[in-house]
């Protein structure tokens, strides 16, 4: 999670050089341009932040999954078990 940060830090960095080689001298549309590039910035470390969180919930829910198939497999056999005895006791028509 530290690598994305820093990365996205990395292009803001250069996306402001590239701010003021485009207007070096003025500076309300420097500050204008800067402006923009940070809500971008902004925007790819939120996008890059909800990617995160999406992919820890996936990672938690095929863990539960994988926890829990064992548990339906043990009930599934249990339950085969139950329906043979069952079976065996009922009286043939």
């Amino acid at each position: 999670m530290k690598a994305p940060l820093l990365f996205l830090l990395a292009c803001t960095a250069v996306l402001a050089l590239g701010a003021r080689a485009d207007a070096p001298e003025q500076p309300k549309a420097l500050v204008q341009k800067v402006q923009e590039l940070a809500q971008k910035a902004t925007a790819m470390a939120k996008d890059a932040f909800s990617r995160v969180r999406e992919s820890e919930a996936a990672q938690q829910a095929r863990q539960w999954l994988s926890d829990n198939a064992e548990l339906a497999k043990q009930r599934l056999v249990w339950l085969k078990e139950q329906l043979a005895e069952l079976w065996k006791k009922t009286p043939a028509a």
